[in-house]
């Protein structure tokens, strides 16, 4: 009998275990280490997805397991209103390494978590409520987040928070807004987006919350000059940037944020997933001037892990190690090896309709037709379940599309991203027999 196929473990997991994302993978976790996870068969899996996009290091890095066993041991988990060394020292990292002036730090534990302090913070300083977002969005599950989403079903959950105004993503790939010669008139979809952004909205635009890279929304990459444009977009109506860098911050692009690229700077950014390497730790950076303002007004974000002393340290690890080792770096020259061998199966594959991203958070698109550009969600299931027979872990977005995203840890080596690119091109082949 198979170890993944263990009926006792099963049995337990369909009895107890609710199903928060469709099905689970089929197969049982053991261990995990650098870029690969084992399985109960014994079998190595590559990691092309970094965990949950998060292990940005790789799986147990030594250091910093080391810093998890140290404060495990001696200072885990405070009262909130407790401050610790490294949570100091951690907010006072961040604001250094960060773009421009965001110089105060909020930290918890999710993603979720950080984008709901940036949007409530927003609509307190402001007085506003309205939340523009991008149409192929992801920014939580939770209240505030959720309302913001839109790369996933909204349906049968009932009325979101009220003011909740969407713009469309840029996708350079499918826009309405590419001609017949293949050019992206971004600047009028844009300016049409806020067009009808302003008409919706009842004079109370508090803040627009958008990701440098559309991870989850397909990695839509934002043309050069995008973003200079909509940050202007939304000082004329008086409203908060926000950035959110759950997927982009901290390396993965080739920079160590990604709107670095892009020269903007925005009034409040959020970290999660990297910032921890695994370990859960989110952080919402914004201004002393508008932090001022919502401590004055009385800002409330008060969670049970806010300023944890044990993640915490982790982060102050994972970032020395970024920058000590020039992982920002690495991730574009790596990014440019695995780009060059995805771009090699698009000339091999007729259903590989695009490739795009940065660094290594790339997206690897599949399609019926290359001339409609129409998705592939079927054959992206099975490219999925014949990469895992081969040895490696994908991920494909939601919203039915056949969209891979590609995103391996910053310490995958040469020989690694080679092994991915050989077991992608034997995946495709036995997918489209």
């Amino acid at each position: 009998m198979s170890g993944n196929t263990d009926p006792d473990f099963w049995a337990k997991a369909h009895a107890h275990l609710v199903r928060y994302g469709g099905a689970f993978t089929p197969l049982i976790a053991e261990r995990a280490n650098g870029n690969f996870f084992t399985d109960a068969d014994g079998r190595q899996i590559l990691d092309f997805t970094s965990g949950q996009m998060s292990a940005i290091l790789g799986h147990s890095h030594p250091e910093i397991v080391d810093v998890a066993r140290r404060w495990i041991g001696e200072l885990d988990h405070l009262y909130s209103t407790i401050l610790s060394r490294p949570v100091v020292e951690l907010a006072a990292l961040i604001a250094k390494v960060s773009p421009g002036a965001l110089d105060r730090v909020l930290l918890v534990s999710t993603g979720g978590e950080s984008n709901e302090a940036a949007l409530r913070m927003a609509k307190l300083v402001t007085g506003h409520h309205e939340i523009v977002a991008m149409s192929r969005s992801w920014h939580g599950v939770t209240g505030g987040a959720a309302a913001a989403t839109y790369s996933s079903s909204r349906r049968g959950y009932g009325p979101t928070h009220p003011g909740a105004l969407v713009l469309p993503a840029p996708d350079t790939y499918r826009s309405r807004f590419i001609d017949q010669r293949g050019v992206y008139d971004w600047r009028s979809e844009l300016e049409l987006g806020f067009e009808l952004v302003d008409r919706q909205s009842t004079g109370a635009l508090a803040a627009c919350i958008v990701e440098p890279i559309l991870s989850s929304g397909g990695v839509l990459e934002p043309p050069e000059g995008y973003m200079a444009v909509l940050a202007e977009k939304c000082r004329e109506r008086e409203m908060q940037l926000i950035f959110d860098e759950a997927q982009t911050g901290l390396g993965r692009t080739g920079q160590l944020f990604a709107c670095e690229r892009d020269g903007v700077v925005p009034q409040y950014l959020t970290l999660s997933k990297t910032l921890g390497a695994g370990v859960p730790l989110a952080a919402m950076l914004t201004t002393a001037e508008i932090e001022d303002r919502a401590a004055e007004r009385g800002f409330l974000f008060y969670t049970t892990h806010a300023s944890d002393p044990l993640p915490a340290a982790v982060g102050l690890k994972v970032i020395e190690v970024i920058l000590r080792d020039g992982f920002a770096d690495r991730a574009m020259q790596l990014g440019e090896r695995l780009k060059t061998g995805l771009m090699a199966l698009k000339q091999r594959y007729d259903c590989v309709g695009d490739v795009r991203g940065r660094g290594l958070l790339l997206g690897l698109d599949l399609v019926k037709d290359l001339q409609t550009k129409a998705p592939d969600p079927e054959l992206a299931q099975r490219v999925v379940k014949e990469c895992l027979a081969l040895g490696m872990m994908t991920s494909i977005v939601r919203g039915g599309f056949g969209i891979f995203r590609i995103a391996p840890p910053l310490t995958i080596q040469p020989g690694e991203i080679d092994l991915g690119l050989e077991i992608f091109d034997k995946a495709l082949a036995r997918a489209i027999r």
